[in-house]
């Protein structure tokens, strides 16, 4: 289940016959896209202009040693994370229309070339009677569910032409498709004729005398002007169309060729029925991009989307009971299960609670009693939000919220989610969000696990499964509107701590969950809180600003009273109120400056308190440089823990960022640790002095290290924070993952690491001995995991700022990281062996940079004995898109830059869509070889 709705294919689709694209769990109506001359059953109806990232993935997702098993190829559980812009039959029809099975047909009208393959001479009536054929093949076990045609082009006369040939047939089965069909959308289909060959044989015909182009002429007379079949068509289609009542919607080209200077391939005149049933409608791009759709917001795929609706609602709803696996109670669990997450609590674990006699008037504030009023949730949709200053005390507040709610509340189910930006990818993502909630919920309501049932599968193995957000908000809808008449409440903490596109698309999906929940007559409501930054509005809903609160800033008064230890003397009230004034409503800040002032007290320097206070800057981030610069102890231990928490792959334990900074302050130190000499305690205080206080250990499980709030990220990277303490770095980030990288190396090559005593060959790795070495190891080493798994990326990011990486690389210590991977390695099939090139290794593991600087790159097609056989394949399989670039960039690097090579390689290498497509699960026979391999895939460039 990946980070998206759109599932990427592993290879283009079969370029003739029918493929399925998607089955939900009970289809309703088929869908059949059919594309034009010279089409593609996928290139013809994929946009380029995609979104380049997608979320979720993970390095093992479908990996194994085994086949992969056979469940459906939809949303829930993608199998590769190949990127070809966005397929909209695939990514963008399951979501507008769930309940329909989608399929593609093609079939062969190309232009032949010398050398290529034999060009067919299918006729129109060959290739429909072929559609008709496979269709009702497809169909045979539910040949009366509901069908609707898409096709661009030619496509379209050939489905009029199967519709014509289901109808004349004397076969009962053929016939149930023309029984069955309930509309049509036409894209730019000449049914008064075209030169389907357009500019693309505007020019070839200038070459054919030359390199001997030549096309299926019969196709080509056929969708002429003059065509008889044409005429044919036209006066026996219209006629059938209305008779069964088909809903026709044409789409007309409304921008013309360049190269045919300026015009329309299909005419308006010529892409209409002119009959009663039929809409006729614009989309504002030419004959070939009429039908490519880059997203759900595209204003040109809304009028699509709006066809496809109507003709589906119109379609009667066939049910399929019986045809997808229902699962048992024991799978239920295991996909229950699968929602959890390490640290998916932390970030709540880990805010204070609030301080005595805080935050009780959110209970009795105007807003949040509206919220509660059931009979309002027609004018707020259960939508209430709380924004403030960063620091300010939201976290505070929400967490105060939803234990109240949780004391009082009794007959409504609360669940929350408190994202974390200097967490895991899980806490900072809704894909983690939707995980969280939806445990809680189906937890608290163990029947609303049926909705697992919905996710459509024909089979499954119990194999750790991946979740997309599209199958997560689908799951997360039917589970709120199973509820019935029992309320639910959700607190979410922290949008600005989440990619902006992502909330957006949240706010927007929970807007719908509200209005589809206020129709129901179920209690759904949700208080959010975050910063005023980025601004997204929602229609309804109910806010109010923290810091502007009169009880907020009663809150500060009561804090200071019981938390300010510098007694009540007249002096002491002054400094409380110049203290209060000065916060400006930021929590955050005044817990800061109490813990200033009461050290300035308990050393006896009551004098100096209001001067003390003075000089304290108003602004947070000012406070957070003071707190940094206002020593010089132990400031190479400083800089190096701010080092690791900002710049660490993830979040670092606690015992692992004590020995990742004891390997940059003092190597010499890294030995067996021992809990009973540098315990808990020990550690605990070791982080709060490297970092002064900047730093937290979570209270989650496993414990992790973070900086107190994420202002203090914010005021390091966002603002010159890092610039103004340590001005001596030209480049921070790259300067410090290279620091980062020395202290990896240090971990690795410490003489106490000899103690582990490993064995050649090592144990197999998922045998008990194998467990009990890693624990071992991790118990003994806690930094040494870290620093095997991460030496190259840190030297990777530091190749990446232009800091040499030569020596590191020459110096490597290859077969020692071997043996240390190897050792921590869960999957005897990822696992190398001793001969494995470094090379190898970094096209693996997308280390691009470091290829870059590989003295023998131009290896990339070396077969050794691993898994994947060559570099190359090994950086494909493993979708490591920057490792292929810098293998291609090497080879083109010695290209004179005006040969044919170098300029069909450059756009090799810019066009990710032409790439050969191998996938996780691929395993290199060196039998076979390389060329086999190459050609199999169609890859004419390599």
């Amino acid at each position: 289940m990946a980070e998206t709705a759109a599932q990427p294919l592993p290879r283009l689709l079969p370029a003739t016959g029918m493929t399925v694209l998607f089955e939900p769990h009970e289809p309703h109506l088929d869908i059949v896209f059919i594309h034009g001359f010279t089409g593609h059953p996928e290139r013809t109806w994929t946009s380029k202009k995609a979104n380049a990232g997608r979320y979720g993935d993970s390095p093992a997702a479908g990996e194994s040693s085994e086949p992969p098993s056979k469940y459906r190829r939809l949303n829930p559980f993608p199998a590769s994370r190949h990127e070809r812009g966005v397929y909209w039959p695939r990514d963008l029809v399951p979501i507008t229309v769930p309940y329909a099975r989608i399929f593609t047909y093609g079939y062969n009208t190309h232009i032949g070339y010398p050398g290529g393959p034999p060009m067919l001479s299918n006729t129109v009536s060959g290739i429909a009677q072929d559609f008709l054929v496979a269709l009702e093949s497809e169909r045979r076990t539910e040949s009366t569910r509901p069908l609707l045609f898409v096709a661009h082009s030619l496509g379209g006369i050939i489905v009029k032409k199967m519709l014509l040939l289901s109808r004349d047939c004397h076969q009962a089965h053929f016939g149930r498709i023309l029984e069955s069909t309930a509309g049509i959308i036409f894209f730019g289909t000449p049914h008064a004729g075209a030169d389907p060959r357009g500019f693309r044989h505007h020019i070839a015909e200038r070459l054919a005398n030359v390199v001997g182009v030549s096309a299926n002429e019969q196709i080509v007379q056929a969708l002429l002007p003059s065509s008889e079949i044409l005429k044919d068509l036209r006066d026996r289609f219209g006629p059938m169309a209305q008779g069964h009542n088909w809903i026709i919607h044409s789409f007309q080209e409304e921008v013309g060729i360049g190269l045919l200077s300026g015009q329309k391939v299909v005419h308006d005149t010529s892409s209409c029925l002119n009959i009663a049933a039929e809409t006729v409608e614009h989309i504002g791009r030419d004959h070939m991009e009429m039908c490519r759709f880059p997203g759900l917001d595209d204003v040109e795929y809304k009028k699509v989307a709006a066809a496809l609706r109507r003709i589906a609602t119109t379609a009667p709803r066939q049910s399929t009971e019986g045809k997808t696996l229902i699962l048992d109670e024991s799978q239920k669990r295991t996909l229950l299960e699968s929602l959890r997450f390490d640290q998916i609590d932390a970030r709540q674990l880990t805010i204070k609670r609030a301080h005595i006699k805080t935050c009780t008037w959110l209970l009795q504030k105007s807003e949040y009693l509206d919220w509660l009023d059931p009979t309002k949730l027609g004018e707020h949709h259960g939508f209430l939000w709380i924004k403030g200053k960063p620091g300010a005390g939201k976290s505070t507040l929400m967490k105060f919220a939803v234990a109240s709610a949780r004391r009082k509340m009794k007959e409504t189910t609360i669940i929350s989610f408190f994202f974390n930006a200097r967490g895991d990818e899980l806490e900072k993502s809704t894909t983690g969000m939707y995980r969280s909630l939806l445990l809680q919920l189906l937890e608290r309501y163990p029947a609303l696990q049926d909705v697992f049932d919905t996710l459509g599968l024909v089979s499954w193995n119990g194999a750790c499964l991946k979740w997309t957000v599209e199958s997560l908000k689908a799951l997360f809808e039917q589970a709120v509107l199973g509820l019935g008449k029992s309320p639910l409440a959700c607190f979410i903490d922290a949008l600005d701590e989440c990619d902006e596109y992502q909330i957006r698309d949240m706010l927007s999906f929970f807007e719908h969950v509200g209005e589809m929940a206020v129709q129901a007559e179920i209690r759904f409501q949700v208080l959010f809180s975050s910063r005023y930054y980025p601004h997204i509005s929602i229609a309804k809903g109910l806010e109010f600003a923290l810091e502007r609160q009169e009880e907020h800033v009663k809150d500060i008064i009561d804090y200071l009273d019981s938390e300010l230890n510098i007694g009540h003397s007249k002096h002491a009230e002054t400094i409380r109120h110049d203290l209060r004034e000065k916060a400006a409503g930021v929590f955050m800040w005044v817990v800061l400056v109490v813990e200033i002032l009461n050290k300035e007290y308990d050393g006896g320097r009551i004098h100096a308190l209001q001067k003390r206070l003075r000089d304290i800057p108003r602004d947070l981030h000012e406070l957070f440089r003071e707190i940094l610069t206002r020593d010089q102890h132990n400031k190479g231990e400083l800089l190096l823990c701010i080092q690791w928490v900002l710049f660490a792959r993830q979040p670092l334990k606690p015992e692992e960022l004590y020995f990742a900074v004891l390997s940059g302050i003092e190597p010499g130190a890294l030995f067996e640790w021992d809990p009973e000499e540098i315990t808990e305690i020990t550690v605990k205080k070791f982080i709060l002095n490297s970092s002064k206080g900047l730093a937290e250990i979570t209270k989650s499980k496993p414990p992790t290290v973070q900086f107190i709030h994420e202002s203090v990220r914010d005021f390091l990277l966002k603002g010159d924070g890092l610039k103004g303490i340590w001005p001596e770095f030209k480049d921070f980030r790259g300067e410090s993952h290279e620091r980062l990288k020395q202290c990896c190396l240090a971990q690795i090559n410490a003489k106490a690491i000899t103690s582990l005593n490993l064995t050649n060959p090592l144990p197999k790795a998922t045998s008990q001995e194998a467990v009990e070495l890693r624990r071992s190891a991790a118990r003994k080493f806690p930094f040494l995991e870290y620093t095997v798994r991460n030496v190259l990326f840190h030297a990777d990011v530091a190749a990446g700022s232009g800091i040499n990486q030569n020596e590191f690389l020459r110096d490597f210590q290859l077969p020692v990281w071997i043996d240390f991977d190897n050792l921590f390695e869960k999957h005897n099939i990822r696992r190398h062996t001793s001969n494995a090139s470094l090379l190898y290794i970094l096209a693996e593991h997308n280390i691009g940079n470091l290829i870059t600087s590989y003295p023998s790159n131009l290896t990339y097609f070396e077969v050794g004995e691993e898994r994947y056989g060559p570099p190359f394949f090994a950086a494909v399989a493993t979708n490591s898109d920057e490792a292929v670039r810098a293998l291609l960039m090497a080879q083109l690097g010695i290209q004179l830059p005006a040969s044919l090579l170098h300029r069909t390689l450059e756009s090799y290498c810019e066009d990710k869509d032409k790439w050969i497509k191998l996938g996780r699960d691929f395993i290199f026979h060196p039998r076979r070889g390389i060329l086999s391999y190459i050609v199999e895939q169609g890859d004419e460039i390599l």
